[in-house]
Order: C-alpha cells, then sequence, then structure tokens
C-alpha cells in the first residue's frame, strides 16, 4: 500500500497516510476539521541503483553481468 501525503488548504497542516491504491482521497483536515485537504504529488520512497536483479537474474550468457568487473576491449593479455 502506497503512502500519500495530504495538505490543508485552510490551516496548511501536513499529514502523511497509508491507504489502498483504490481508496478514496481524504477530504477532512484532522488539525481543523475542515474539508480543505489536498492529496500531493511525491516521489516514491524507494530508487533502483547498482547492478540490481535484472543484471544478475534474467541475463543469460555473455551479456550477464554487463555494469562491470569485465575486461575491456584495449587491455593486454
Amino acid at each position: 500500500m502506497p503512502i500519500y501525503e495530504y495538505e490543508c488548504k485552510a490551516c496548511g497542516h501536513r499529514l502523511e497516510k497509508l491507504q489502498k491504491i483504490g481508496a478514496a482521497p481524504l477530504t477532512d483536515c484532522p488539525a481543523c476539521e475542515q474539508a480543505e485537504l489536498d492529496r500531493l504529488v511525491s516521489a516514491a520512497g524507494f530508487r533502483l541503483a547498482g547492478s540490481g536483479w535484472y543484471e544478475t537474474d534474467f541475463k543469460s550468457g555473455s551479456k550477464k553481468n554487463l555494469a562491470g568487473g569485465g575486461e575491456t576491449s584495449g587491455s593486454a593479455a
């Protein structure tokens, strides 16, 4: 379940709420009790970096581990 951020237009109160994707957005501010909450657009709480699962699990043969560890074509033997 994603965490959504909300901000009240009336009092400026901000909050985060864990909700199902299909759940209706909140409307009532818990601080001032007015129906002025807006759902904010925010970045995800994670990022994919590094060699990752695709590099190690789903590539095969000579395509595996392209991110590093291999010899370059200009290296001397």
